[in-house]
């Protein structure tokens, strides 16, 4: 391969990457004539096409889409490898991206990198916030958030937060005109705010247990989200009964804006865990978010 090759094949990752030839000129500062009439002497030496253009998108053609998977890990390793050797900078750099839920990003992972970022200017974050479980390795990013029970098991998992459980919550204005659930059974005749996952497309079915044993309700109502956030606000203005996480209602419940039912029911999931893949050499941006975000009890 020339060294002509390389460049060309990183400017195709880029482009595959970015599904852009704008945003890919713009990110290897060339023009964006330049960077197409490189693509194509690529394809031409190569004799397959790469990509498919049109006047609104640019994807991958079957072909280019292999090239790709095969081509971005090596390339990405490369660039974990150069990071390490410049790990003795006094202040790390580079992009940071992570995939998390709205509650995670609130509650865990934000309160605790606003404290640090000031003293690494250089370090630029990236935070994809919904509530998938979506594949880092194929959408390319640094590491997700999870329970640690959803991680899986090829995954280095590093626990950022503690234990937590969901509580079911409705104003007291809420209870007073439709009575109060004793039993998870209870929640069928109720109106509950619902949780849409978006990794299956369903809604969550609420989990509960006592005494070890598990039932799991799918509640019914009016209103669904797929943000714990909007769901409590639903509640306090009395639309119905929400399961949401206890940091997010503790201080309504203080004051009484809103009340807790079932919560002999309700048991804590082991905690939120940063997980990334055990083969990446970790940069030294990714080494200092990893040490900010683990839990110390």
């Amino acid at each position: 391969m020339q060294r002509e090759d390389m460049k060309d094949l990183l400017w195709f990752l880029e482009v595959a990457r970015e599904q852009s030839f704008t945003k890919a000129a713009a990110a290897l500062g060339t023009s964006q004539s330049t960077l197409s009439y490189t693509i194509k002497q690529l394809e031409a030496r190569l004799g397959v096409r790469l990509l498919t253009r049109t006047t609104r998108s640019v994807a991958t053609t079957e072909a280019g889409e292999r090239l790709f998977q095969s081509l971005a890990p090596r390339f990405q390793q490369i660039e974990a490898d150069l990071a390490a050797l410049v790990a003795f900078r006094e202040k790390p750099s580079g992009t940071v991206r992570l995939t998390l839920s709205d509650h995670a990003l609130q509650t865990t992972v934000w309160p605790k990198l606003s404290r640090v970022l000031s003293d690494y200017p250089d370090i630029r974050l990236e935070l994809y916030s919904d509530n998938g479980m979506r594949n880092i390795v194929e959408e390319r990013f640094d590491a997700g958030v999870r329970l640690g029970e959803s991680v899986d098991k090829d995954m280095i998992a590093v626990r950022i937060s503690p234990d937590w459980r969901l509580r079911a919550v409705a104003s007291p204005e809420y209870f007073t005109k439709h009575g109060i659930p004793t039993t998870p059974q209870d929640l069928v005749g109720h109106v509950c705010i619902n949780m849409r996952q978006a990794t299956w497309g369903g809604f969550y079915s609420w989990e509960f247990e006592k005494d070890g044993r598990e039932l799991r309700v799918r509640a019914d109502g009016q209103l669904s989200f797929n943000s714990s956030i909007t769901q409590v606000e639903a509640a306090l203005e009395g639309y119905g009964i929400a399961y949401v996480p206890e940091n997010l209602v503790e201080e309504h419940l203080a004051v009484g804006r809103l009340r807790a039912v079932l919560d002999d029911w309700s048991q804590p999931f082991t905690g939120y865990h940063l997980y990334y893949p055990s083969r990446r050499q970790m940069s030294p941006a990714m080494t200092v978010i990893v040490e900010a975000l683990r839990h110390r009890s």
